[in-house]
């Protein structure tokens, strides 16, 4: 029997590079002269990064620096989905941005049935938030990686190719 060769696809991110990411942004908010004196507050939970401050001229800047640092420590723009920024207490505004990890069950699907069909002899399978992609040639899985990254751009989700074997 022939060996068969595989590679997982992945949407997530280095959450340790993210908690790094936004302790650079409180250092740059607290040593900022626009920012100073504006009370912000950038707050990480386990699935969403909130922002409180004075002003949406302020909250403008901060998702500036949170993207440049996130760049900078080599993470997609992608896992950031901005919500509705809300009014709060003594005219303070917040946001929250949640953060994308997981390929959802229908685009998985979407992505598996595109995968097989432009590449013939080739195997599509969906574990959870993950799909195995698996064949027995090496040059079909690599067109199955460049589909994958032209996903990524056409879903607008972060997509990763890991454990290529």
């Amino acid at each position: 029997m022939a060996e068969s060769f595989s590679f997982d696809v992945v949407s997530n991110f280095d959450r340790q590079e993210l908690v790094n990411a936004l302790d650079q942004v409180k250092r740059e908010i607290s040593q900022r002269y626009d920012l100073k004196g504006t009370d912000t507050v950038v707050d990480l939970d386990k699935e969403n990064i909130f922002i409180t401050t004075n002003s949406e001229l302020t909250l403008n800047a901060v998702q500036d620096i949170i993207r440049q640092k996130a760049i900078k420590r080599n993470l997609s723009l992608k896992i950031f989905d901005y919500g509705e920024i809300e009014t709060v207490s003594g005219n303070r505004v917040k946001q929250t941005i949640l953060l994308k990890e997981g390929i959802k069950q229908e685009i998985a699907k979407k992505i598996s049935k595109d995968i097989r069909g432009q590449i013939k002899k080739i195997n599509v399978s969906i574990n959870g938030e993950t799909l195995r992609v698996s064949s027995k040639s090496k040059n079909d899985l690599q067109l199955a990686i460049k589909l994958v990254s032209e996903f990524e751009e056409s879903l607008n989700i972060p997509l990763k190719a890991n454990n290529f074997r």
